[in-house]
């Protein structure tokens, strides 16, 4: 075994005010008290142009930093499965530096996955790769919907990373709790995926995090913010 392995700190899920999830060691909710699926519609897909950016196209591939549960991505498939121009496959990359273990994440999933994305959250969590670091891949739809898996440090990870990447999901904890998912040298690394005409979203929305995607080559702006937020990110 190599010096540089690092095993992995699984999440621990706690439960706060209304029964929120959020992550003790973060201090963070793992998404928005005006819902998941809101927020995922709202922020990431239309903040990205989806799904019509993906329409006539033979693949589309999204980069996520902080899986979480996988709302973003079940909400994205679901929207894929639903539209009937989709592109013919759909790659989505996402790391996340403490995922949770299959049985947690299967019981979360069963109790926070909106109803909607039930039956997709019920396939993920069947083919939850063990908590390994490095990449997973599975695959849905027959292999039209891939999803990488990146488990451990997201700044480790993002060099390794082979991918033409056409919408950004930046959505790790706030900034001011885990600033090292916002930092200019990681989206630097992120933004050498970029394809032409790629775009970002994000809710996160302070004036570093823009200097910070304007450093890595995005042009970004402040657009309405969902559930409360009154900006979030957007950019291409």
């Amino acid at each position: 075994m190599s010096s540089s392995y690092v095993p992995l700190t699984p999440a621990v899920a706690g439960f706060g005010e209304q029964g929120r999830l959020y992550s003790p060691a973060y201090g963070d909710v793992y998404h928005s008290p005006s819902g998941a699926l809101g927020q995922a519609e709202h922020v990431f897909l239309r903040g990205n142009g989806l799904p019509e950016r993906w329409r006539g196209r033979d693949a589309f591939t999204v980069c996520e930093t902080g899986f979480g549960l996988g709302l973003n991505f079940l909400a994205l498939w679901r929207a894929w499965r639903d539209d009937p121009q989709r592109a013919h496959r759909l790659h989505v990359v996402s790391l996340e530096a403490h995922p949770f273990g299959r049985e947690d994440l299967a019981a979360l999933l069963a109790r926070h996955a909106p109803e909607a994305l039930a039956p997709l959250a019920a396939q993920l969590a069947a083919q939850w790769p063990p908590l390994l670091p490095g990449l997973h891949r599975l695959e849905f739809e027959g292999g039209a919907v891939t999803l990488t898996l990146g488990f451990g440090d997201a700044q480790a990870l993002a060099p390794r990373l082979s991918a033409r990447v056409d919408a950004y999901f930046l959505d790790g904890f706030a900034p001011e709790r885990n600033p090292r998912m916002w930092e200019a040298p990681l989206l630097k690394d992120l933004a050498r995926l970029a394809a032409p005409d790629a775009t970002v979203a994000t809710w996160a929305c302070t004036g570093e995090l823009r200097r910070a995607l304007q450093e890595a080559g995005f042009a970004v702006r402040r657009a309405p913010g969902y559930g409360g937020k009154w900006h979030m990110t957007a950019g291409t």
